[in-house]
């Protein structure tokens, strides 16, 4: 997949900003460089990408008006993010095509995140194709379709009498497993998700960071309900690696700083025998779980390696400036422990130090730890960590969860058994977690299912009449 000859058209991409989001749109970005395409990213001052970690693209900035996200929860900072960014990026897009078709190289298409389901009308207006991108699971994007249904037949709102139970309509998920947030307003959630769904539909086509194998079922659900085309090209960061101008693409894109010590750290323990912990860039824990875990852990006797960011620990309803462990309590673990505030978590999985990975199940961190054949004990928070874990723990089988309170004796057992591999169930987790990794590699491969999808979506762009 070398770089093919200069197609002579502009994209333009629009990412959300956060994390989780903007990582895969700028690896979605790299992949259709190496394609010969030129490409514009659009973004948002609130959480702004480093435009010189990425050369080879051009960038501009929208104001969003938000200059403090600390008050604003996730559900909140959507939607003002999608009232705040229309006028700006409207007059930024229709700029970009206007100066595109100057220089004679016209843009052919939007390429936006789903969640900015504004950009649909925006696209209308200006008589752009839009392309969305949806950096979450094909999976978790079932029982948002299904959400109208399921308010319906009384699964939404949630209530504790029914949570063990199966969702007859989407198995194996529970009714626990629904990917609802903790909100006052869910009201404004529901209609959320159908802004989503509904932005979708109305889209040209769909890009998926997942592979066919990996959700071929979910994949053929939703082919029926939608009449776009669909494109599972990832997982993305593997052909960023392999193929893209920017080998780094992770950490240039990372909004934390990564604590590269770690590495070293890895590099002096056996293979398999570290138990890597991260619960990603937004979840939070109380002080009384952060003890479970944190006993749990050092009573493993596993050495482990844990991303704690600040603000991660909440106690009495307050963030916690340092993490609140024992008095005494690293001193005691003699080494076996290393915290870091944030990991270069693609490097950290590919370590063969790594045995497993304790993981709120966020998509990409799902992905990549697939894709480096680590098993994973899963302990979601919202939405569609909630899909994924069940997932990984009962469909694809190559990993655990937790399905009540987090206590330390649990944590021992999951750990031991996941690590020392010497209970049947911990070597079948294995085993299958492998062979996916193997799935995932052979669809980059000539002729795999992500190699075949990304040719048909590099033709179905050029196929549009670029504005000219």
């Amino acid at each position: 997949m070398e770089k093919k000859q200069k197609q002579g058209v502009r994209l333009v991409l629009l990412p959300l900003p956060l994390q989780g989001h903007i990582n895969p749109m700028l690896q979605l970005a790299n992949i259709l460089y190496s394609k010969g395409f030129s490409i514009t990213i659009i973004h948002t001052t609130f959480n702004s990408p480093n435009p010189l970690n990425y050369p080879h693209f051009t960038f501009f900035s929208i104001q969003d008006g938000i200059t403090d996200s600390s008050s604003l929860d996730l559900l909140h900072l959507v939607i003002l993010l999608n009232i705040r960014c229309v006028t700006p990026f409207r007059d930024m897009l229709a700029k970009v095509i206007s100066d595109a078709r100057d220089n004679r190289e016209p843009v052919a298409c939007l390429i936006s995140d789903a969640l900015f389901y504004f950009t649909q009308a925006v696209s209308n207006t200006l008589e752009l194709p839009r392309i969305v991108l949806r950096t979450s699971g094909i999976s978790s994007f079932v029982p948002f379709l299904l959400f109208p249904l399921l308010i319906e037949r009384g699964y939404i709102p949630l209530q504790d009498s029914q949570l063990e139970e199966t969702v007859t309509e989407i198995p194996p998920l529970k009714v626990k497993d629904l990917p609802l947030i903790d909100t006052k307003e869910p009201e404004k959630y529901y209609k959320e998700l159908s802004n989503l769904v509904e932005g979708t539909k109305a889209s040209c086509g769909v890009i998926w960071n997942s592979f066919e194998d990996l959700e071929s079922s979910p994949l053929s659900y939703l082919r029926q309900e939608f009449q776009i085309p669909f494109f599972p090209i990832g997982p993305f960061h593997k052909y960023s690696f392999s193929h893209s101008p920017s080998s780094s693409s992770s950490s240039s894109s990372s909004l934390l700083t990564q604590d590269q010590s770690c590495i070293s750290w890895l590099d002096r323990h056996k293979p398999n025998s570290v138990i890597y912990v991260s619960f990603g860039s937004l979840a939070a824990i109380t002080a009384a779980k952060f003890l479970e875990i944190a006993w749990g852990l050092a009573s493993s006797m596993h050495p482990f390696l844990w991303v704690i960011r600040k603000g991660m620990v909440i106690d009495d309803g307050k963030e916690c400036l340092d993490p609140p462990f024992p008095a005494g309590f690293i001193d005691n673990l003699q080494g076996r422990g290393y915290i870091v505030k944030w990991a270069p978590q693609q490097e950290v999985l590919a370590h063969k130090a790594v045995g497993a990975f304790w993981t709120h199940c966020g998509w990409n961190s799902t992905l990549e730890s697939i894709c480096e054949g680590v098993p994973m004990i899963c302990m979601p928070f919202f939405t569609d960590q909630k899909v994924n874990a069940r997932y990984v723990s009962s469909v694809w089988k190559i990993g655990v969860q937790f399905e009540g309170e987090v206590k330390r004796e649990e944590v021992v057992k999951m750990i031991r058994g996941l690590i020392e591999g010497n209970n049947k169930e911990g070597s079948q987790i294995r085993e299958r977690v492998l062979d996916l990794k193997e799935k995932a590699r052979v669809s980059w491969n000539h002729g795999g299912s992500s190699y075949t999808y990304l040719d048909a979506l590099v033709n179905f762009i050029l196929s549009f009449e670029p504005k000219r």
